[in-house]
């Protein structure tokens, strides 16, 4: 079936509801969601026999599914998508940023990652972030100009995918963003949204972003058609030289010269960064769950760790006896996630830099141990990490990331699978604008201080390195090996807990992947419990208080995008909290 729309509705899954308005300021600068929902469209699940696309907006699924159309493989659609995706949500990723890569060759029964993650500047320091009294500074100003943008890697983990698993032609690739550039793409509420609400100061202080986005000193508005020529050219270029001209040609001189004279914080990127940035190819790293293998990216990625941690943290408990939206199951969910993320402060980040404990952190009779300091009627306050084997003593990460990032599953007529995530950072990354595309603030991802109390911060900034990330991009496999689901998510560093929810859904209660991404949120990033605002699960307030968790309830704006494999199709499901669609044929 050629884009044939099934499943259930959003107001008929047990203990999903409408998420209310966006709730209003005063907020903290570190819980607040840029990006929040301000009403929730019900979306229904997508079946097909052949190939699916699953992306964050409808221009950029129609590209990747114009691509899987013509025969292209995954990693062809994946590369149009983004391509798309740069154009026309600019906000969350972008060719100025990074990218984390899961591929499932099924010929080969392969599993691959490409770690397309920024690195910092050859001369980066750990006191960029400082001011004179040695304080890190403000982290809204650390954001904004070329001191935040490192290397951006995106287009190095494409070349370097395209050439071991591409089927289409590289400039084939590009012909619907240039199109959509050239001709121009109708601006979607959430982008005028987003422009107006100047989250990112930057986006109206810097000239060159503030041009495009503020046309006669006004945001653009949604209906109207925004033309990119820029990018275009850009685009031409690339299609016709390959990825040089971004990394030794024009575009990095431009690059380096819009970071080095940024009006607003320069920064210290430099053309040998351009050329020397490499995109690596490593295992993914994978935990049982159950009778299934859960996988993800490895280190500088805390993301995929995290969800084998606590998936293999809740093996102990039966949820299946419970309803996805039970008290119960909700409260070992929350405890099961501040585990994680008290290791994850302590011990993940880029490990060429740091001795990181991957097996340890993973090895399941270390879970076992942990998930005994659940207890079933009373939260355990803010956890502390563990002693995995091979672990160093350091000090807890204090660092904040954002949710303005998009995800990407795709799965071929051949059954190969990606799962891609990919951010520029903040919303509108560095606000450093280049040829019609934004650069990332990934170095913001760093710790802005690199001691705490006097130890040393695993995830510091030094040149060279990769930010930790929580992007997690994650398949799951059968007992018998076969490829059962694809599945991500933005969020900033909430992405760990919409990712595992997302997968108890599909695995525990056997819902198909729209059921498991409507339901109602709920995280826990070993501080409070947060519920998500305007649905059922927002009633469960005064029951998880009465266990001692202090509750917050506000919006909770997700982006999962998944596929289920089955051996009649596939099931596909976009989050109804952003524009995302689902494409199949």
């Amino acid at each position: 079936m050629s884009r044939i729309i099934t499943g259930l509705c959003l107001s008929t899954l047990l203990f999903a509801g409408t998420v209310a308005a966006k709730e209003t300021p005063p907020f903290k600068i570190e819980d607040r969601e840029p990006e929040a929902a301000t009403g929730l469209v019900a979306k229904q699940g997508v079946s097909a026999k052949d190939f699916m696309v699953a992306a964050a907006n409808p221009y950029a699924s129609e590209a990747g599914f114009n691509i899987l159309k013509q025969g292209g493989s995954a990693v062809d659609a994946a590369i149009a998508v983004q391509l798309v995706l740069t154009l026309v949500e600019p906000q969350s990723s972008g060719i100025g940023g990074g990218a984390f890569i899961l591929h499932w060759d099924k010929s080969k029964a392969l599993l691959t990652t490409f770690d397309g993650r920024e690195t910092a500047p050859e001369k980066a320091s750990q006191e960029m972030f400082l001011d004179a009294s040695g304080k890190p500074v403000r982290w809204i100003d650390a954001v904004v100009g070329g001191r935040s943008v490192g290397v951006p890697g995106v287009l190095k983990a494409f070349k370097k995918a395209h050439q071991q698993y591409g089927k289409l032609p590289w400039e084939v690739l590009f012909t619907d963003a240039i199109k959509l550039a050239e001709e121009g793409f109708v601006v979607s509420p959430r982008l005028e949204k987003l422009v107006t609400m100047q989250y990112n100061p930057g986006i109206s202080k810097l000239p060159e972003i503030s041009g495009y986005f503020f046309p006669n000193n006004q945001p653009v508005k949604a209906g109207t058609v925004l033309k990119n020529p820029k990018l275009a050219a850009v685009y031409r270029s690339l299609a016709k030289e390959g990825i040089k001209p971004f990394y030794q040609g024009w575009i990095a001189k431009k690059i380096v010269d819009a970071v080095q004279k940024s009006p607003i914080a320069p920064g210290r990127l430099s053309l040998s960064d351009m050329k020397n940035y490499q995109a690596k190819q490593l295992p993914a790293v994978c935990g049982p769950y159950r009778s299934y293998k859960v996988c993800g990216m490895g280190p500088p990625s805390s993301g995929g760790i995290s969800v084998v941690q606590i998936l293999g943290q809740l093996e102990s408990f039966n949820l299946s006896q419970y309803q996805p939206g039970d008290l119960q199951a909700v409260h070992l969910f929350t405890q099961s996630s501040r585990l994680a993320f008290a290791d994850r402060d302590r011990f993940l980040a880029d490990s060429a830099f740091v001795d990181v404990p991957v097996e340890g952190l993973i090895d399941r009779r270390y879970l076992a141990r942990r998930a005994k300091l659940i207890k079933a009627g009373q939260d355990m306050g803010k956890a502390q990490a563990g002693d995995p084997v091979g672990a160093l003593a350091l000090a807890d990460d204090q660092a904040i990331e954002r949710p303005s990032t998009s995800h990407v599953s795709i799965v071929d007529k051949d059954g190969n699978g990606i799962s891609m995530t990919t951010s520029v950072e903040m919303a509108f990354g560095s606000a450093v604008m280049v040829e019609g595309f934004i650069l990332n603030n990934q170095l913001t991802d760093f710790s802005l201080a690199p001691k705490i109390n006097g130890e040393w911060v695993a995830n510091r900034l030094e040149p060279f390195k990769r930010p930790r990330s929580s992007m997690a991009p994650m398949m799951v496999f059968n007992s018998d090996g076969s490829l059962k689901l694809v599945v991500g998510s933005p969020g900033g560093s909430r992405i760990i807990n919409y990712v595992a929810q997302t997968i108890l859904g599909v695995l525990d209660w056997q819902l198909n992947p729209q059921q498991a991404i409507n339901l109602p949120h709920v995280t826990n990033r070993n501080k409070v419990t947060t519920l998500e605002k305007g649905t059922s699960i927002a009633q469960l307030k005064p029951a998880l208080e009465a266990k001692g968790h202090q509750v917050s309830v506000r919006d909770l704006n997700s982006g999962i995008h998944a596929i289920e494999v089955k051996k009649a199709g596939l099931l596909g499901g976009a989050d109804p909290r952003r524009e995302g669609k689902v494409l199949g044929q």
